[in-house]
């Protein structure tokens, strides 16, 4: 495929890049005007200004006729494979029950599992791939699943390989993740304890054998497991090769950035509650703090500090956390807006945060998330805009021509 006609190219790396850090997420990204782009064999194979295009031959020439080619989104956080919705919970957040009493009431993940044990795995796989045909359509490229809606071996298994289905039949990269410990099972309930034994000697043994997880996460948060529990079950799947990846600091200071690091976690996410301790503790590892504006929209929450983290000279990374409960979206542009609108970040450095970083968040640089000679091909071509100010400005109004996963468009 060769694009020619291009307004603006915007998102180019050199091969090497990994992730972008403080003052690099504004200049770290090149851009490249009145430009074309060649596809080959799925891969980014050369682009340039359209005054020096070389006689290049393609059966597929595609003219821009004045839109953008980005980077496609990379979202490092989701849980897309749950059954049904929680919209019956939607209307206890309006009159002001809190995430956390809709959990002390036995609501939230607790209702989620109990739909999910009486959902086929072919069911199951039906309702996620829809939910990522979505997030695709609207320019996704890239995207890590939790489990953690199972909260018992044979149901965390069934999650785990709707998402190797996916995984299989998908256009999209995507990463799995293992989250048995997302909350106690209702088997377990006042026993925490012995659910934690459990996971440690049962399910990651089980998930181990099947090679169904990248990675490991643990909601190490208050009322959820504690960082003690939460090294517990890392080190059980350090023995497995899973990485950790951390659900830390939504409710309360929780420790869980602090064991995430100590761990060599790939990212720890939400970070509502994140302070100057925790930046400072980030700046000295190689984990990526991962912040879910999505949340903090939905349920009224604050907004982890960005600007404070980028100013550290940290590499902030922006995911949707799409799921029923919290975030029931996975519209990156609408993620790239809230970043810009409620978390002061420049639309640069949150194109970065949703490209570079995020595919970074998932141990997938440098193959994803920029334009190189080399890189996966997962593109999106837009619609004529002004620049790329006015994708998160704008930021309902349709921007996206076509998405190309793979060098082929979806």
């Amino acid at each position: 495929m060769l694009i020619v006609n291009i307004k603006q190219i915007a998102g180019i790396t050199d091969g090497g890049t990994g992730c972008l850090s403080g003052g690099e997420m504004l200049t770290g990204m090149g851009t490249m005007d009145d430009a074309w782009i060649l596809l080959r064999d799925g891969l980014i194979h050369s682009f340039g200004s359209m005054s020096e295009m070389p006689q290049v031959g393609s059966d597929d020439v595609v003219d821009a006729r004045g839109g953008m080619v980005l980077p496609a989104f990379c979202d490092s956080h989701t849980h897309i494979v749950y059954a049904g919705s929680r919209h019956g919970e939607f209307i206890d957040k309006i009159n002001g029950l809190s995430y956390e009493d809709i959990a002390r009431r036995g609501g939230g993940i607790l209702n989620s599992a109990d739909l999910l044990a009486r959902t086929s795995e072919d069911e199951l796989y039906a309702q996620a791939r829809l939910r990522a045909e979505e997030m695709m359509a609207k320019g996704t490229g890239a995207m890590e699943i939790k489990s953690g809606y199972g909260l018992s071996t044979s149901a965390e298994l069934k999650m785990l390989r709707v998402i190797a289905r996916l995984k299989e039949d998908l256009p999209a990269k995507v990463c799995a993740t293992f989250l048995g410990a997302h909350a106690v099972g209702r088997s377990y309930a006042g026993r925490q304890s012995e659910y934690v034994e459990m996971l440690v000697s049962e399910m990651l043994p089980a998930v181990a054998s099947e090679g169904l997880a990248d990675f490991v996460d643990v909601f190490c948060d208050q009322g959820f497991f504690t960082v003690n529990e939460t090294a517990r079950i890392l080190e059980a799947a350090a023995k497995y090769g899973m990485r950790p990846k951390i659900h830390a600091n939504e409710l309360a200071v929780s420790g869980g950035v602090q064991v995430g690091v100590r761990y060599g976690a790939v990212s720890v996410d939400h970070l509502e509650r994140m302070g100057a301790e925790e930046i400072s503790i980030l700046k000295d590892s190689t984990t990526i703090p991962t912040m879910l504006p999505g949340a903090s929209f939905f349920l009224g929450m604050p907004y982890a500090p960005a600007r404070e983290a980028i100013a550290a000279g940290l590499p902030v990374a922006l995911a949707s956390d799409y799921n029923p409960g919290s975030s029931p979206s996975g519209d990156m542009r609408m993620v790239m807006a809230l970043g810009c609108i409620k978390m002061r970040l420049l639309p640069t450095e949150a194109l970065a945060a949703i490209t570079v970083n995020g595919a970074a968040a998932m141990d997938l640089r440098p193959r994803y998330g920029s334009i190189f000679p080399g890189a996966v091909a997962n593109l999106l071509l837009t619609v004529a805009v002004p620049s790329l100010d006015f994708i998160p400005y704008a930021y309902t109004s349709p921007f996206i021509r076509r998405v190309i996963l793979q060098g082929k468009y979806i």
